[in-house]
């Protein structure tokens, strides 16, 4: 077991913490009823009752700030995204195979926010279907299975997905068509991130050619958030796109954390590199905690598959999802959600870089609107049992937030995006004081 899956078991081990007799018998039953697979966060796992905005509520009243969980993106339990479920939930609620304007009326929104290359879209429920569903159409396409992916990438659950999904333990990962290379950080790539990625790249599809493999995909969470959060520098991932393309492979971007305008400057993680993928990936953040995701492509991507077979789910696009998601883009535009990550994930960047210069124990910001990895150090070196601590500290001070990264040496930082500058001042003001202590 790796050192960022065993500070993981420890951060998040259910019930290790100072729980009422009532959350414990919760979590003992929990276990019981769930299984040895599942985890809790934090040290005290929080009992949550109730969602509004970028709050959550135990079952004691207590309010915790939320500045992890990217899925209810336009905050929790938004009443125009509510109102637009229940109604169309009174409505009808049924699937794609019968003719229904609300799945083409969501999907011509939802493409108009892409390239005008990527012109079709494929309906899924998870993001984790929606990369199993990218690798069949590019296996398809290509005639090949090599798949490259980052050494500590997430990009589902399904038996495909996890065997390119190295963060998420050693029981299948990796598979034997996937082929890992080093995430695009400079201590990887101390020759440059650019043009060491792309050669990156270039070795793998070498070592699949040694094994008789043929080129398929390469698939990169465009913010690289499992990995530790790295937006820059601009443009870097280019030369890679192009590396995989000239070896008869597609480029996937897996937006499912960073799309929905999180970054700020775009809608899209991969605008920030200026290339324009074969197959873009989506997922959370895309219904607002209904299960809503999809795949967006070029339709010469899918040409291959779609004549030789057919693609249907049961609840993928169902009317209920595209209502949603209608309400979802409505809400981004109408309240200048992106423009917001824009500007209070700056002040928070700031913030945390200002509030460096008073404690050694934070290294470095990478921030890209709201999404924020900040390394937490000891005697300036990156310190996995130190960023545990202070996710539990600040767990107790009722703010929520994760860790990320091969070791789990970063806070993972990813509120709802109609975050606030006050929420902001709260999150570091608890900060600098748990930092005294954590």
């Amino acid at each position: 077991m790796t050192t960022r899956q065993t500070t993981m078991l420890n951060a998040y081990a259910p019930g290790s913490g100072h729980l009422s007799p009532q959350d414990q018998a919760l979590a003992d039953r929990r276990a019981q009823l769930l299984g040895p697979a599942y985890r809790l966060f934090y040290e005290t796992p929080v009992h949550l009752v109730r969602g509004e905005g970028v709050w959550l509520y135990d079952r004691d009243g207590n309010a915790y700030l939320d500045t992890y969980n990217n899925v209810a993106s336009v905050g929790h339990c938004h009443p125009r995204v509510v109102q637009a479920m229940s109604a169309q939930a009174a409505t009808l609620a049924t699937h794609t195979r019968y003719l229904h304007d609300g799945i083409l009326a969501y999907a011509e929104r939802l493409l108009a926010l892409f390239p005008a290359t990527l012109s079709q879209v494929m309906f899924t429920c998870t993001g984790s279907e929606a990369n199993d569903l990218a690798l069949r159409i590019a296996r398809a396409a290509t005639g090949g299975t090599g798949v490259i992916v980052t050494d500590n990438a997430y990009h589902g659950v399904t038996l495909a997905t996890a065997e390119m999904s190295m963060s998420i333990g050693p029981a299948v990962a990796p598979g034997p068509t996937v082929f890992p290379v080093p995430a695009p950080t400079s201590a990887n790539y101390p020759e440059g991130i650019a043009s060491g990625f792309a050669a990156a790249v270039n070795a793998a599809c070498d070592r699949m050619s040694e094994q008789g493999l043929k080129p398929c995909a390469l698939i990169v969470d465009t913010i690289f958030s499992s990995d530790g959060v790295y937006p820059d520098p601009k443009g870097f991932l280019a030369p890679a796109v192009t590396a995989i393309r000239a070896r008869g492979g597609l480029f996937i971007a897996d937006e499912v954390q960073p799309g929905f305008g999180r970054t700020g400057a775009q809608m899209w993680g991969f605008q920030h590199h200026g290339v324009t993928p074969d197959m873009v990936s989506l997922g959370k953040p895309m219904g607002n905690g209904y299960p809503l995701a999809g795949l967006v492509l070029q339709p010469s991507v899918v040409a291959e598959f779609g004549a030789k077979a057919r693609y249907f789910n049961t609840f993928g696009g169902n009317a209920v999802a595209a209502a949603v998601g209608l309400a979802v883009l409505d809400v981004i535009r109408d309240e200048g959600l992106m423009q917001n990550a824009a500007s209070v994930g700056a002040t928070f960047a700031e913030g945390l870089r200002t509030l460096a210069k008073r404690h050694e124990a934070l290294g470095e910001t990478r921030a890209a609107g709201l999404f924020i990895g900040q390394t937490i150090l000891t005697d300036g070196r990156p310190d996995p049992a130190r960023t545990a601590r202070l996710v539990n500290a600040l767990r107790e001070n009722r703010i929520l937030v994760s860790s990320t990264g091969p070791k789990g040496d970063s806070l993972k930082i990813r509120p709802p995006l109609p975050f606030s500058p006050s929420n902001v001042d709260q999150f570091l003001t608890t900060l600098d004081t748990v930092l005294h202590t954590a």
